[in-house]
């Protein structure tokens, strides 16, 4: 996701910073890998059925065939004890990856007071209540929704 925010949002300037954060809010509510919303999403944005379609392959088709590659050399060599020992530093790149890509579009709060609460209830409740992130989601989006529609003149 920081890669594809770096390339749509900095490098092509597809969108602005705002509405690609608002894309991501949506694709998180949606079911599945919110890097395939956001592309789907995009590609619909730009060139409706037919982009969303073209994104949707440009961002599966060589990631799955490496996949399947890797997956393949994985199992015949899965067993090797460096390799075994690469994957909690490849986890915490990959976390550290998310926590930039959250720092960065943090200011972009700045003045949405209804965008932070929701934030931070969602926070709370997911986070450190341990409830289950479909109630949380459900609970919230209806409120984030209603309050954001009072928001605007």
């Amino acid at each position: 996701m920081p890669w594809a925010r770096r390339m749509m949002v900095e490098e092509k300037r597809w969108m602005s910073e705002i509405d690609f954060v608002d894309l991501l809010a949506i694709s998180q509510l949606l079911p599945g890998p919110n890097i395939v919303n956001v592309a789907i999403g995009a590609g619909a944005r730009f060139h409706g059925a037919v982009g969303a379609v073209v994104a949707f392959l440009g961002l599966m088709v060589a990631p799955v065939t490496v996949c399947i590659v890797l997956g393949t050399l994985y199992a015949h060599f899965g067993d090797v004890a460096p390799l075994r020992r690469a994957f909690p530093g490849i986890a915490a790149v990959a976390a550290g990856m998310v926590i930039a890509m959250a720092l960065r579009i943090a200011p972009l709060l700045r003045g949405r007071r209804v965008a932070i609460a929701i934030a931070i209830l969602a926070f709370l409740g997911a986070g450190l209540m341990r409830w289950p992130l479909g109630w949380v989601v459900l609970t919230l989006a209806p409120v984030s929704v209603a309050l954001a529609a009072r928001e605007r003149p």
